[in-house]
């Protein structure tokens, strides 16, 4: 399953321009050499490649005519160096390289490395050189190419993607744009992606969650390379392990007016189990109160699955203000349809004054009828509510999600939280916030719902709006993967979720609680 390399997470991450622009400082402000960071890189490439697969045997590594086929033809020489079979595929013509590009050739040909020219082979000539190698390594197109791949790049990824080969990507999956995640046309399938200097954004969302596989990175020795030249963060990483300290500690004589009154307003004509789902997870997410305005239908169902709420069976808007007085935190959309009822529900919740999260038809209904909401809100969509939202194409959308998020928090306000694998979340005046990580178990209905009630319950215990939205994405995904652990991901509930929530969050909270402090 692709994963973020826990040892290497960064936090900043930057565009291609910028990390561009870094490697230049690095070279012309600081003095270092041009060849001996490609040498590091490529040290570092062949590191892990041999940690990864240790008995890689014989090793293929394509070649293309920029610095990242530098970095292919430096790895191939310590390859040999250490006694590994290796060839070079030039895909590229080797009479086009230049400067340290150049350089890493002649030293891999000094080094013994047999450098074969794509040109001169026939097709079935170069799979069988795919066929034959234990490990690929992707050294084709680095962070410079935008675009589709051109012939005969778009081939020979099409030839390695069709094997099913071992594949460690340098810097980035050659396809993959490095800024956005979109994959325009023809991408490397890597297991793992190696990425140098500064970590960049599309390695986490986007199609790069599943073309990257493992994704390490390597500041070379560069850490403060980004501060330092000035360049500013495309966004930030925020996986749960980095944020679960925003969690109050909770003290000793605590008490449920403390955490927060989630008020969930959910769950129109056969649609009731979204907005139970939702007032649990608000439930289990430690809200001190929660209460469910729901259909009447629903309120024996919702009772008998979590008792310790409060339902009210609402038929019409009217009721909703007395509600929404008594609440500190209000959720609405999950399963609300977009009925006369659901209508009216969302209207008076867009009116309220209250922190808001709104979610699923709540947003389609704004979207319809041009609501805008004002005060302190959320907005949760998935990439179909957020092109309704923005008025394009769900691939528009998923074509740049950092910069999609970031047009709906200019157009609609509030906290943006785009959903999908490296969900993004924009604020308009921070950077935004990337979840780093997948789960394909939670490709299922209502997983949603229960984001929306963890996001209820975060905003009535953390005082920062921002952290509450990052923490709350954070461990839902944390949760799901632990409960996937303990089951798998095929047949993954939202129940398991919100079951698996608490054991989550009191793992969180060894190193702060003070709870047993002396008893003796």
């Amino acid at each position: 399953m692709p994963a973020v390399s826990a040892h290497s997470i960064p936090e900043a991450l930057y565009s291609a321009d910028s990390v561009r622009a870094m490697d230049r400082y690095l070279i012309q402000n600081q003095g270092v050499d041009g060849f001996e960071l490609m040498q590091k890189a490529a040290s570092a490439a062949f590191r892990h490649l041999v940690s990864v697969w240790p008995k890689a045997h014989p090793i293929l590594v394509l070649c293309g005519a920029g610095n990242n086929g530098g970095d292919g033809y430096l790895i191939a020489a310590s390859a040999r160096r250490h006694g590994l079979s290796v060839t070079c595929l030039a895909v590229a013509p080797t009479e086009k390289l230049a400067g340290d590009a150049r350089t890493a050739w002649l030293k891999a040909k000094a080094d013994g490395v047999e450098v074969l020219e794509w040109r001169r082979l026939s097709d079935a000539d170069v799979l069988e050189y795919i066929t034959a190698a234990s490990v690929i390594v992707d050294a084709l197109l680095g962070t410079g190419v935008a675009g589709a791949p051109r012939e005969p790049f778009a081939t020979v990824i099409r030839q390695l993607n069709g094997l099913n080969k071992a594949v460690l990507a340098v810097d980035i999956p050659s396809g993959l744009n490095a800024t956005t995640g979109a994959a325009e046309g023809e991408v490397v399938r890597a297991d793992v992606s190696v990425t140098f200097i500064g970590a960049k954004p599309g390695l986490y969302t986007g199609a790069g969650v599943d073309v990257c596989g493992q994704v390490i990175f390597e500041p070379l020795e560069a850490e403060r390379v980004g501060v330092e030249s000035g360049e500013l963060p495309k966004a930030e990483l925020w996986p749960w392990q980095r944020c679960q300290g925003w969690l109050p500690v909770r003290p000793a004589s605590a008490h449920k007016g403390l955490f927060g009154h989630v008020l969930v307003v959910a769950g129109d004509h056969g649609y009731g189990g979204a907005g139970i789902m939702a007032a649990e997870a608000a439930s289990r997410a430690g809200a001190g109160l929660v209460s469910l305005a729901t259909r009447l239908e629903h309120v024996t169902a919702a009772l008998v699955r979590c008792p310790s709420l409060m339902v009210k069976g609402v038929t019409h808007g009217s009721e909703l203000p007395a509600l929404l007085q008594q609440a500190d935190v209000v959720v609405c959309g999950p399963g609300i349809g977009r009925s006369a009822w659901g209508r009216q529900m969302v209207q008076q919740v867009v009116a309220s004054d209250k922190p808001r999260v709104l979610d699923a038809d709540a947003l389609n209904i704004m979207a319809g009828r041009r609501l805008v909401p004002g005060g302190n809100y959320v907005l949760t969509p998935h990439p179909g509510e957020a092109a309704r939202l923005l008025g394009c194409a769900v691939r528009d959308v998923e074509a740049d999600r950092i910069g999609s998020a970031a047009r709906l928090q200019q157009q609609w306000g509030g906290i943006v939280l785009l959903k999908g694998a490296g969900t993004v979340i924009a604020t308009g005046d921070e950077v935004p916030a990337i979840i780093p990580g997948c789960n394909p178990g939670m490709a299922t209905g209502g997983m949603g719902d229960v984001l929306s009630g963890i996001l209820g319950a975060f905003l009535g215990q953390v005082p920062a709006a921002r952290k509450a939205v990052i923490s709350a994405a954070a461990v839902h995904l944390a949760a799901a993967n632990r409960a996937a652990q303990e089951q798998g991901y095929m047949g993954l509930l939202p129940s398991d979720v919100i079951a698996t929530l608490p054991r989550v969050l009191a793992a969180s909270e060894r190193h702060q609680t003070h709870y047993d402090r002396g008893t003796g």
